[in-house]
């Protein structure tokens, strides 16, 4: 193997596969000083100002003149003075192409009574607001298996009772967006198919009112969906102590079921990635992208987010796009943010985080190329706000923002069954309903994390293993996790507290 990668012939800098050192050779031109282990090295000399390319596709400008061999990042590359706002050919639907044979590959998963196919089998405790997060973490506690081992011994169908609270509900515009984004995340939560029955908790005098938020979602009450609030009921241990009465009458309709042979189209992914380095964009990235398109053939849905972290790359999807209303609708989420995090008084370039930057990526531009590739090359068949009930098949887009937990809420309240996240630095996280698989970008994360990573994609790096072979292998672990395979983060416990809806707007 070459110490280094190179990405496309027209690239004017290369990826260093291990850490360089000084007078290491590289095709026609030296290594000056140290090169970490994933950075950019540059094949030719810059002046100041001409652009970097990666992917064939402009990351940034040259700060200052840079020689051939010498370490490409933050210290002599940026967005420009214009902040990256140069053309990109938006080419609605040129990338367009016919759909691919359908396959039918199936896995084991659980029917519910209305058609939709569920991966895992819970019961949730809501809270409408924060005022109630406590008496709902209170109940889903007393089915814990650390505190109360007995609890579920008769029901081994389900897989658990949780708590999803969060920190709002209240100190809001009552006819705001922020409100409107709690009320329609929560009722994607209410109503997802991993949910065999729901509570909800909430204190009484809340901005969030259950009557409202339930006529708002077209919800009604019944056996699988009871609401209450602590001030009705009487106070906190009166609300504890029918929250567990009312989830002992749920549990035994809950375990109810049994897993049946299920096509793949019921599989809905959330695609995320956190913790990006150099090779995110390199190996697990463009792996589950081949994962993806893998399923879109056989019927199913994947969803990429996280708006922040494709901007600069949006013309990639736009050119996918089926329709040009589906382009225009991506296009308008990207100006909504340029616009929020100017009132805000931030950038879209403040994303990368350190982290980022410390795995090898410079720019805002360079994350989101490689962030991209998660999406596979299939149609890009909608593009959805943040919670909307993801009602097409096939490749999608979803608006959140790049923070993991919140992206992933809004895609798990859109409808995603399973969550696929791709990290090069290292994360531990969880999302209930949804099992979450972790793909490490490189094999020291994968070495020194090992606990936390459900797949390796550093053998792309290491071993020259294909993209489409490392894609049939998550396609594969995702088909056995939809099936009831438990993933690290469920052994570990994860996916409480990492419920955190999207707060837009002023807390008053």
């Amino acid at each position: 193997m070459t110490p280094f990668i190179r990405l496309h012939p027209d690239d004017n800098v290369l990826i260093a596969r291990t850490q360089l050192v000084g007078g290491t050779q590289l095709e026609d031109f030296a290594v000056r000083g140290l090169i970490p282990a994933g950075h950019k090295v540059a094949t030719r000399a810059f002046a100041a100002g001409d652009a970097v390319r990666r992917y064939n596709q402009i990351i940034g400008f040259a700060s200052q003149a840079i020689a051939p061999g010498e370490h490409v990042h933050t210290h002599n590359l940026n967005m420009g003075p214009d902040k990256g706002d140069f053309a990109r050919d938006y080419a609605v639907g040129a990338d367009v192409k016919p759909q691919a044979p359908r396959q039918e590959a199936t896995f084991m998963g659980i029917k519910r009574a209305d058609g939709r196919v569920a991966t895992r089998n819970y019961i949730g405790i809501l809270s409408s607001v924060n005022c109630s997060a406590t008496a709902a973490r209170a109940i889903a506690d007393h089915f814990s298996k650390l505190n109360n081992p007995a609890a579920l011994k008769d029901f081994p169908n389900v897989d658990g009772v949780v708590a999803l609270t969060h920190g709002t509900g209240c100190g809001m515009d009552s006819e705001g967006l922020g409100l409107q984004l709690l009320q329609r995340t929560l009722t994607g939560y209410a109503t997802h198919a991993n949910f065999a029955g729901v509570l909800v908790v909430g204190l009484g005098c809340e901005s969030n009112q259950i009557k409202a938020w339930l006529a708002q979602g077209s919800l009604r009450e019944g056996e699988t969906l009871r609401v209450f609030n602590i001030q009705d009921t009487g106070g906190t241990a009166k609300t504890v102590a029918k929250g567990i009465a009312l989830v002992n009458e749920m549990l035994p309709q809950a375990n109810a079921v049994q897993r049946e042979p299920c096509s793949a189209a019921h599989i809905t992914i959330g695609l995320q990635c956190g913790g990006s380095d150099g090779y995110s964009g390199i190996s697990a990235n463009p792996a589950l992208g081949a994962a993806v398109d893998l399923l879109v053939a056989h019927g199913g849905t994947a969803i990429l987010s996280e708006t922040p972290e494709i901007y600069g790359a949006e013309h990639l999807l736009t050119r996918r796009a089926v329709r040009p209303e589906v382009a225009d609708k991506l296009i308008a989420r990207i100006k909504w943010w340029e616009h929020y995090t100017a009132i805000n008084g931030g950038e879209m370039n403040n994303n990368p985080s350190p982290g980022n930057k410390a795995g090898g990526l410079t720019t805002i531009l360079e994350k989101s190329l490689g962030a991209v590739a998660k999406g596979g090359t299939t149609n890009l068949q909608a593009v959805y706000e943040y919670a909307e009930t993801v009602s097409a098949h096939g490749f999608v887009y979803m608006d959140t923002p790049g923070y993991d937990p919140v992206s992933a809420t809004g895609q798990v309240a859109g409808g995603a069954n399973l969550i696929c996240f791709t990290t090069g630095r290292g994360s531990a996280y969880g999302c209930a309903p949804s099992p979450s698989l972790k793909l490490a970008t490189n094999t020291a994360l994968w070495r020194r994390q090992e606990e936390d990573m459900d797949i390796n994609c550093g053998d792309i790096i290491d071993t020259g293993a294909s993209i489409q072979a490392m894609g049939q292998r998550i396609f594969e672990l995702v088909l056995a996790t939809a099936s009831g395979e438990q993933s690290k983060s469920e052994a570990h416990g994860y996916g409480q507290n990492e419920f955190v809806p999207w707060q837009v707007g002023a807390v008053m």
